[in-house]
């Protein structure tokens, strides 16, 4: 039984038997936090939608399928065990326990991300990071892999992966939480952890057999962007845990990198190919927006444009690491959030600043260059390659072990890359579901038989 009962302002008041006193919560901070986990939610088909435009047309619609499945096998994943193997208040510096297994108890406690919120907004809200961050890297599937091992394969590295890096990054208990790296919501595992994995699956999965095409749908891409850009304000804003200044000031620097960053991809893409290209800005947008995530409410709006400039410029030439390097990454995953978020890092120890920390008058950080607190930057480092390869190694180890077992091998046949993955595996289109046969010749009587329409999926 929780008895929960509000005063006349409408703070909810909770009496707390752990410390037998009363825990107040502002309406507005939960307000808040509800809004934003609606925003990154709605970042997850954002990024169904910016995969699929960029893909051949036969391999459109897998990714939209994708990106909601995704979010429904994390949720409970979430619900099962991930909660708690990231956020429980007894984990080990490495991962958490079951202390919060089933959601068990998870109520109205002060969260271990902030005490401004319950664990209970928390939980829900730390979830829709949880399900976006696996979507980016089965991206990495696209065109060459089956998509019923994706289910298995994403519970596993949400479990093994994912939860392991987000606890010791957010978690009190975590090492690098403990040694005070700086990574406000998610450079590490988020970006690096996913670009990472969908490195790991390109090079396992080896090269697709049709050429690489250009994207069949720009406009795809632009209404993803608009969806990953829109949801990216509750993304940095709302890990803030609070309605206040700190979290204005994360919407503010994450607007501004997202506008750098797209226009330096593609001046940057204008000075080779002389067009403009709104794939381009699509591709520098996300780029600012990765690089700004880990920094967004350590610094202030001045370094927000660096973040958006080296962010894009720096993604952009990344893309040209798979011709280098012959690993077929089709979505530039790792280009652009792995090198993002490792700028993101870098950055962020540079230009961390212990005021911009404090807006929310609870964190209190030494900052990083900017104010003298050089040794931040080492440790943003060591967070980043510790990141980089336990998701590489562990996702590696994965995607062999699974191979064992046919049914759950991630790589297709042949005859499925060719045809499309849509309509070999799925069934179904995006498009032209109405086909029209064209009339046969007229016989004799001179009836030509007329024009026959059937619903078909080809």
């Amino acid at each position: 039984m929780v008895n929960v009962t509000y005063d006349a302002s409408g703070s909810i008041e909770w009496f707390n038997p752990a410390t037998r006193a009363v825990q107040v919560y502002n309406p507005g901070n939960i307000a808040w936090i509800i809004a934003a986990t609606a925003l990154v939610w709605i970042m997850i088909p954002g990024v169904g939608f910016f995969y699929s435009g960029l893909l051949r047309r036969e391999n459109a619609l897998s990714m939209l399928w994708l990106s909601m499945v995704m979010l429904s096998v994390v949720s409970f994943q979430w619900f099962f065990w991930g909660f708690s193997l990231a956020f429980s208040d007894t984990a080990s510096g490495f991962i958490g326990n079951l202390r919060y297994f089933g959601l068990k108890n998870v109520l109205l406690q002060p969260s271990v991300g902030s005490p401004m919120i319950p664990a209970l907004m928390h939980c829900v809200y730390q979830l829709m990071f949880a399900a976006f961050t696996p979507m980016l890297a089965i991206g990495a599937i696209a065109e060459h892999g089956r998509l019923g091992p994706c289910i298995v394969f994403v519970f596993i590295w949400a479990t093994i992966v994912y939860d392991p890096i987000a606890c010791w990054t957010w978690n009190p208990n975590g090492w690098s939480r403990k040694h005070g790296v700086l990574d406000f919501a998610g450079g590490t595992p988020v970006h690096i952890a996913s670009g990472t994995a969908a490195l790991a699956i390109s090079i396992f999965l080896k090269r697709r057999h049709p050429p690489q095409a250009q994207p069949h749908n720009a406009s795809y891409v632009v209404l993803g962007t608009v969806f990953l850009w829109f949801g990216w304000f509750g993304f940095n804003g709302g890990s803030a845990l609070g309605a206040n200044l700190r979290a204005i000031q994360a919407c503010i620097v994450t607007h501004l990198a997202a506008s750098t960053g797209g226009l330096t991809w593609m001046l940057l893409d204008y000075r080779v190919d002389g067009k403009w290209s709104a794939v381009g800005f699509c591709s520098g947008a996300v780029s600012g927006l990765v690089a700004i995530t880990p920094g967004s409410g350590f610094v202030g709006s001045p370094a927000a444009i660096c973040f958006g400039v080296l962010g894009g410029a720096f993604c952009n030439f990344a893309t040209q690491l798979k011709f280098i390097f012959h690993y077929d990454d089709a979505l530039d995953i790792f280009a652009v959030h792995t090198i993002g978020g490792l700028v993101g890092n870098v950055l962020t120890g540079i230009f961390a600043q212990k005021s911009v920390a404090g807006f929310d008058g609870i964190t209190n950080i030494p900052g990083g260059w900017l104010d003298g607190h050089f040794v931040q930057l080492g440790w943003q480092l060591a967070n980043s390659c510790a990141g980089f390869g336990y998701s590489f190694v562990v996702t590696t180890i994965i995607l062999w072990v699974m191979d064992l077992f046919p049914p759950l091998s991630l790589r297709c046949v042949d005859e499925a890359e060719v045809a499309g993955i849509d309509g070999y595996e799925m069934g179904e289109f995006a498009y032209d579901y109405v086909i029209r046969e064209r009339a046969p010749a007229p016989d004799s009587s001179g009836d030509s038989g007329g024009s026959k329409v059937q619903q078909a999926a080809g």
